[in-house]
């Protein structure tokens, strides 16, 4: 797809996942966030995590496999909580657990046959072996995304604001909330090649967080978070396949790094003394 600015495949293949994944998973972050559900974020993407870890140890496609693990938590965290008579929080920290227990043990298990560089992929994420199609399946869910939140911008707001109000006006939060995870788990479970499953939640909330610190408006927010995240990421590919770094890592490093910079600075920090 740009080529025509980038004529190595290599570099060209790496900027464009990581632009995708990156404007993908900042729009999400955004909702993820602003509904203080954060821990859903990284519960989704250590379970796709874990889905990617026994696909790759049963020889099977490492992405269906994240996908479907992702999909399954998803549509896990309500009833696991309603019939385990539990918090939402507790279903969320014991499905962590336990995706994290499932990735770990089939990693290290990995190591041990000497399958040890490719579960280092999925740990840290991978931009050198990457195929058009993955890039054109980031490219959808990235489209995806931004159409998920332009549709249903009025009820994504609605909720964000409050949930009962938001049902009390007509608005169906459940199907939209379990929409949201879906495409959520959709996003992760593609990402993760790119990304890896360690590092997958700094760009999930990292934008987000970054554009909170100089926007005032959620649709600011829509608009800066996914700028920022593309910046950034596209700057950390090209300069990790310069210096010989990794991308994913030097990328984490910088939006972890601009988003001190961007507390330090933001305007929402000052304080104004009102002479008495």
């Amino acid at each position: 797809m740009l080529e025509f600015l980038i004529p190595n495949n290599i570099v060209c293949h790496a900027v464009e996942a990581m632009l995708f994944a990156s404007v993908a998973c900042a729009v999400l972050g955004v909702i993820i966030t602003q509904i203080q559900i954060s821990s859903i974020g990284f519960t989704m993407a250590h379970a796709a995590f874990a889905g990617a870890a026994v696909g790759m140890f049963l020889s099977l496609n490492s992405t269906i496999c994240a996908i479907i693990a992702g999909v399954c938590v998803a549509f896990l965290i309500g009833p696991l909580s309603d019939k385990a008579r539990v918090s939402a929080d507790t279903a969320l920290g014991l499905l962590f657990g336990i995706s994290m227990a499932v990735a770990i043990f089939f990693i290290a298990y990995m190591q041990t046959l000497g399958k040890g560089f490719s579960a280092m992929g999925l740990l840290f994420g991978d931009v050198i072996s990457l195929y058009r199609e993955e890039i054109y399946l980031l490219a959808i869910i990235c489209v995806v995304a931004v159409v998920f939140v332009v549709v249903l911008y009025k009820e994504i707001t609605g909720i964000i604001f409050n949930k009962k109000i938001a049902e009390s006006v007509g608005i169906r939060v459940k199907p939209v909330y379990y929409a949201m995870l879906f495409v959520i788990a959709l996003t992760v479970a593609l990402c993760i090649p790119i990304i890896g499953g360690l590092l997958l939640y700094v760009w999930l909330v990292t934008p987000a967080a970054i554009a909170l610190q100089f926007c005032y408006r959620l649709s600011a927010m829509f608009v800066v978070a996914p700028l920022v995240a593309a910046a950034i990421s596209v700057s950390g590919a090209l300069a990790g396949l310069e210096y010989s770094l990794p991308v994913a890592p030097l990328t984490a490093v910088l939006l972890s790094l601009v988003f001190i910079i961007a507390v330090v600075i933001s305007p929402k920090r000052r304080i104004t003394f009102r002479k008495s």
